[in-house]
């Protein structure tokens, strides 16, 4: 009867609220990735005066958890002129974060400084520095101003707007007690018992959303698998799904790179103190207490993973991680066909998480407009740095506010009619499609076919081998060998792997040909006519290892007339974990592969024969792109990828760092799974 109450007086103050957000009734149809006239009023909408002058802040206000552990929330309301907390319930939007909410409340404060934070977003909007060896820089700035710190933090427009937002410590990190679960089974109830709790609080209306980027944006996924009856719209920024093939351990290479810096940092921020508390004499000594017994975080499994030179010898929750049957692996894994809440997935071609984020979107079970997908030519720490131009997309703030005001207040402004799937095309411009891979229609549908490599040399890379991409089967029967290397120290993984830290400076990101010197590249003819790039990727590799495993990475590259080789996607294999889970995996009309997910799992763990064949079937995440006339296709194979990957001790020793073959055989061709569109010449 309560809720029933709220979503009356909800739908009647939306109603109130149309003159004063400057939407009508008669809302405008978005057109194009820029939404037209609609995308016009959205951002108006989030730049213009709210209904509340000011922002009302409850520190540290206690949640209790069924467990009865106590998670700590700041809470965000609107205010009037005199700074007080208004008393209608409005719609509520949380963020569950690692990271300490003191984190968010002080990016907040930095950017809330009347009259100078406004004007310092704008020069962050407005720097561009393309062309400049700084372009990573600026496009960092970029984001910052397009909306990503106000996603991370908090939106004091949104909430001056008519929005409470609650900012709350996941258990274990931050001011919350507890030991930290890391996005398993308790800390997922944490977030469902937190929807709850917040829809219940005289501040809500009873409706609920999230937002958050990164693991706040892992978590609402997470919770809207859950199906929590308040939850009615998420707007999730660089999500994943798959925990482990996205990060963790993609392919069975550990995430050497990112993990290590990702897990100093949640755990150095756990252990900050609330010092309000203890000036006050209320400390927490249970927080205090939770600490000593959790102090390193997973940090603890890291080291071991490294240290222990045999599987028996290693730390169990290291085999717990690579196995595809515990349920600590199964913890990890999503599952978006269980989501029914109306979803924002915002991603990039080279995020952590790419791989996942167009599944995410193809899974849930919504019509096109319920559900979204927005995906930029950017890394993890600048999403929405190319949007906000001519022709692109509004602000992620700006998408975000229209989002919560058609879903949580129930405002006609068209979001829903936007989109669906909106793309930042790599060498090309923004556009909007119905659908990405396999959910494309058909006049958008891309044409899968093979590219064979072959030895055949194209005279257009200096690396280990310059061979070639054929349309048609060759009969090359070379067995090419390359061996691990450090040159992908240099590379687009590598930026990747530092969530985009590396591709501030333009050095190695941009460009694969420091990489590609101890590569194995093969090279297409140009293209005669601009060809689009569109859906996921598979690579079918002949191999022989000389030892019990080996380690594969492979790059799909644009390479222009001067030589740039522009990493489009990418995808990496440990030999011994190459069995695939066909019930999740996908192939093209063809019959060959476009998504070979392997079980990357130790129970499923094959041994390589050295001196055999090995087939390999490498899975590279779903892109977007354009060759351009005059540009040529490329796909590059390593033998590792570190720092992005390394894989745990006792799998390298197997691999004995020792050269791998690639087998050119007429009878087992090795080949790319291409999706095109356009008259390539090929």
């Amino acid at each position: 009867m309560k809720h029933a109450l709220r979503a009356t007086v909800s739908a009647a103050a939306a109603a109130l609220l149309l003159p004063v957000a400057g939407i009508t009734a008669d809302a405008a149809i978005p057109t194009g990735p820029d939404g037209g006239a609609a995308g016009a009023e959205w951002t108006t909408t989030e730049d213009g005066q709210q209904q509340y002058p000011n922002v009302f802040i409850d520190w540290d206000v206690p949640i209790t958890m069924s467990d009865g552990t106590v998670l700590k929330a700041n809470v965000y309301h609107p205010a009037d002129a005199a700074g007080h907390p208004i008393d209608s319930p409005t719609p509520t939007v949380v963020n569950m974060t690692p990271y300490t909410k003191l984190v968010s409340n002080v990016a907040d404060s930095a950017f809330s400084i009347p009259g100078l934070s406004d004007a310092l977003l704008d020069v962050f909007r407005n720097i561009h520095l393309d062309g400049t060896p700084l372009t990573g820089f600026g496009e960092l700035l970029n984001a910052a101003g397009n909306g990503e710190l106000r996603n991370f933090s908090v939106d004091r427009q949104l909430i001056r707007s008519g929005y409470t937002q609650v900012v709350v410590d996941v258990r274990g990190t931050g001011f919350s007690q507890g030991e930290w679960d890391m996005l398993r089974g308790r800390e997922q109830q944490d977030t469902v018992e937190v929807i709850d709790w917040a829809s219940e609080q005289g501040f809500s209306n009873g409706r609920i959303g999230m937002n958050g980027l990164s693991y706040s944006a892992i978590n609402q996924v997470q919770a809207a698998e859950k199906q929590p009856p308040a939850l009615k719209a998420i707007f999730p920024i660089v999500p994943g799904s798959d925990l482990i093939d996205d990060v963790l351990a993609p392919g069975g290479g550990f995430g050497f790179n990112f993990i290590p810096l990702w897990l100093s940092a949640v755990n150095g921020l756990k252990w900050v103190p609330d010092l309000a508390s203890i000036a006050n004499g209320a400390f927490d000594f249970t927080w205090l207490q939770d600490r000593v017994n959790d102090p390193f975080g997973y940090l603890d499994v890291l080291m071991s993973a490294y240290t222990s030179t045999d599987m028996n010898s290693i730390d169990p929750r290291v085999k717990d991680m690579l196995n595809g049957f515990s349920q600590e692996r199964q913890e990890w894994l999503g599952d978006p066909a269980k989501i029914q809440v109306p979803t924002f997935v915002t991603g990039g071609w080279h995020d952590l998480f790419t791989y996942s984020e167009s599944k995410i979107y193809n899974q849930i079970p919504l019509p096109p407009g319920q559900k979204q997908l927005l995906m930029g030519n950017t890394y993890h720490v600048t999403s929405g740095a190319d949007v906000n131009r001519v022709g692109a997309p509004p602000r992620l703030d700006v998408l975000q506010r229209a989002w919560f005001d058609k879903w949580l207040k129930g405002i006609d402004n068209g979001i829903d009619q936007y989109g669906p799937v909106t793309l930042k095309q790599q060498g090309g411009g923004w556009t909007t499609q119905g659908g990405f891979g396999p959910t494309a229609p058909v006049s958008e549908a891309a044409d899968y076919r093979r590219m064979y490599l072959s030895s055949q040399r194209s005279g257009t890379a200096n690396s280990r081998y310059d061979g070639s991409l054929t349309a048609d089967a060759n009969g090359d029967t070379d067995r090419l060998t390359v061996a691990p290397g450090l040159s992908t120290v240099c590379s687009n993984d590598a930026a990747q792997a530092t969530a985009g830290i590396l591709n501030l400076v333009d050095a190695c990101a941009k460009d694969s040909r420091i990489a590609e010197t101890n590569a194995l590249t093969f090279t297409s003819a140009p293209v005669v006519e601009a060809t689009t790039v569109s859906g996921p990727i598979a690579v079918h590799l002949n191999t022989v290892q000389d030892a019990a495993d080996g380690y594969w990475t492979v790059t799909v590259n644009d390479v222009a007339p001067d030589g740039q080789s522009t990493v489009l996607t990418s995808g990496e294999l440990m030999a011994s974990l190459r069995q695939v889970d066909e019930a999740n995996s996908s192939r093209s009309a063809n019959g060959d592969y476009t998504d070979p997910r392997a079980f990357t799992s130790l129970d499923k763990r094959e041994e390589t024969v050295p001196g055999e064949a090995t087939t390999l079937d490498i899975a590279l995440g779903g892109t977007q792109a354009v060759l351009q006339p005059g540009h040529r296709l490329r796909v590059d194979v390593f033998a590792g990828n570190f720092p992005k990957g390394l894989p745990i001790l006792p799998m390298l020793i197997d691999t004995g760092l020792k050269p791998e073959h690639l087998q050119l055989d007429p009878d087992r061709p090795s080949f790319v799974n291409i999706p095109v569109r356009g008259n390539t010449g090929w």
